[in-house]
């Protein structure tokens, strides 16, 4: 007989209830987001009235969370970037030389004088003065080598090492290459995940592409200009060794110096030491603060390993000037008044309190470890997501009437319920894209289309199922509980085979493949579930109700 216990049907209705309740700030989209930018907005500069008077625009005690739209829907940015991994390379070798200076001037008696010579790309060449020391030399510079740490090159040397007519030749070998290319393209998509993510910006897709490539796609940006802006800011912070200060930047550095500009004062440049003592990489901290006269600074803090060397040439240095390097600009050079353990200190300049606030979150995003190339840009205006929007609006709306229509012509009474059980289907569909915060894109929009045409197919069966059992002279209750018994299976397995579908296409497929699994998906579990339990309680509430001696299905 049909019945339901009290506890079940309870739990049916707030299934749909709170799914219901999630999915309802979807309809207020606008309102719901100005709400949560400006609740970001308050939480990282403070409370103020406008930002109050758009936060309480949405009551508080709503769910706030929406389905984000994705760039084809909302408009946005569209980048292609290609890393300069042979930047690293550079750089790698030019960190290298204070190492190797180190090792050989003990060697000083058997290979004479050392001197850097020009080099480029990942080769580092030193000329030693005595060539018969030229074994020895190799031999000390070897030992600096360390393994690396790669799937492709377990256990090989990350330099190589030769020599010949006095110039000592220091490369990387192909199997730190490799790994150096590995870890810069990690790094490089963590930082520009991060940048991206310190702007408020929602639901970026960023995902490497060959070997040396990223795709970069932030949905609600204005310009692929502003995007490349916050990517292409290098926050590269050093701290280097003053040697002199002057007014030409064309004066002779020396082999193995530079000369930067300072970023305070105009027409004075410095004479630096090229290899930093510490670098930006070695940060673990930046935070915006005022320096002792009140003016805006950045305060940060190294890592041991960088407090470590920050604390040692600090200490063996007082009384000497020592540049903080951002971006190839000086911004400051004070002098060592003594040691500064701890691995923390301040940065101060002509800054305001907002480029002090963008420095600390550049300098925590941390600096690309390569130069990027943006090989493709395009901007998507929100008139595309807006036609597509109603586009699709258009073809749920047409694919709900003509469902809608059908199963009341079909089956009268019962499709009406089949009806009420869709319209909370899609309701619920919204819900769970709302909380697991899931990106709307127009094949998700297809899934939702093609989940309204199948969601009544569970009640078609049961439907079926029952005009069956009523033909062969059962009652009216025997009828549907049999049509709900024997229709199960069949139910199950249509779709179980469909869901598969889904797991697989979203597990293989990426960007709009992945899209549309989502929503089909979960438009099958909220199908399912509408079909089995809300229009079953649905028709035994109407039973209960109406105590039918016949029925017309």
């Amino acid at each position: 007989m049909l019945q339901i216990d009290l506890w079940k049907r309870v739990v049916i209705w707030a299934v749909c209830a709170i799914g219901l309740l999630l999915a309802v700030p979807n309809a207020f989209y606008t309102k719901v987001e100005q709400h949560n930018d400006a609740l970001a907005a308050i939480e990282v500069s403070g409370s103020n009235d406008e930002l109050d008077a758009m936060a309480a625009q949405w009551p508080g005690f709503l769910p706030s969370s929406l389905v984000n739209l994705g760039l084809d829907l909302r408009g946005g940015a569209h980048l292609l970037a290609e890393v300069k991994v042979s930047d690293v390379y550079a750089a790698r070798m030019k960190a290298f030389w204070p190492e190797v200076r180190d090792a050989l001037r003990p060697e000083r008696a058997t290979i004479g004088t050392i001197r850097l010579q020009p080099s480029a790309g990942d080769v580092l060449r030193v000329r030693i003065s005595e060539p018969d020391g030229m074994a020895r030399a190799m031999e000390v510079v070897r030992g600096l080598a360390q393994q690396v740490v790669s799937l492709s090159g377990v256990g090989s040397s990350d330099i190589e090492v030769s020599g010949a007519d006095g110039i000592l030749t220091v490369r990387l070998s192909e199997a730190e290459k490799r790994a150096t290319d590995e870890r810069t393209m990690q790094q490089s998509l963590e930082i520009i995940r991060r940048r991206i993510d310190e702007v408020g910006t929602r639901e970026p897709t960023i995902q490497r592409q060959g070997t040396d490539r990223i795709l970069i796609q932030v949905p609600g940006i204005g310009s692929a200009a502003e995007l490349k802006a916050i990517i292409g800011t290098t926050a590269q912070l050093t701290f280097q060794p003053v040697i002199g200060r002057g007014s030409s930047p064309d004066a002779n550095a020396g082999v193995g110096n530079e000369i930067l500009p300072s970023l305070d004062e105009e027409g004075t440049f410095y004479t630096l030491e090229a290899a930093p003592v510490v670098t930006g990489e070695e940060l673990v901290d930046a935070q915006p603060a005022f320096d002792q006269n009140g003016r805006p600074a950045v305060n940060f803090r190294f890592n041991p390993a960088g407090a470590r060397k920050f604390g040692d040439y600090t200490a063996e240095n007082i009384g000497n000037p020592f540049a903080i390097v951002l971006d190839s600009e000086v911004i400051s050079a004070p002098v060592i008044q003594s040691h500064i353990p701890g691995g923390s200190g301040i940065i101060t300049g002509n800054f305001t309190v907002e480029e002090s606030t963008n420095l600390a979150v550049l300098l925590r995003a941390g600096a690309l470890p390569a130069g990027l190339e943006f090989l493709e840009e395009r901007t998507i205006g929100p008139e595309l997501g807006a036609d597509s929007i109603k586009a699709g609006q258009v073809a749920c709306a047409v694919a709900f009437i003509a469902v809608l229509v059908f199963m009341f012509l079909s089956y009268g009474t019962f499709g009406l319920f089949a009806n009420i059980a869709l319209i909370i289907n899609v309701g619920l569909i919204f819900g769970l894209l709302s909380m697991i915060g899931a990106t709307l894109t127009l094949p998700g929009i297809a899934g939702i289309v093609l989940t309204i045409g199948m969601a009544v197919d569970a009640n078609v069966l049961v439907f079926e199922r029952i005009r069956e059992e009523l033909k062969s002279a059962k009652g009216p209750a025997r009828a549907i509980d049999l049509g709900y018994e024997k229709a199960l299976s069949a139910i199950i397995d249509a779709n179980i085979t469909t869901f598969i579908t889904a797991v697989i296409l979203f597990v293989m497929g990426s960007g709009p493949v992945r899209g549309f699994a989502i929503t089909l998906g979960l438009g099958i579990l909220t199908s399912v579930f509408t079909a089995i339990f809300v229009t079953r309680l649905i028709i035994v509430m109407w039973f209960e109700r109406k105590r039918p001696k016949t029925l017309e299905v």
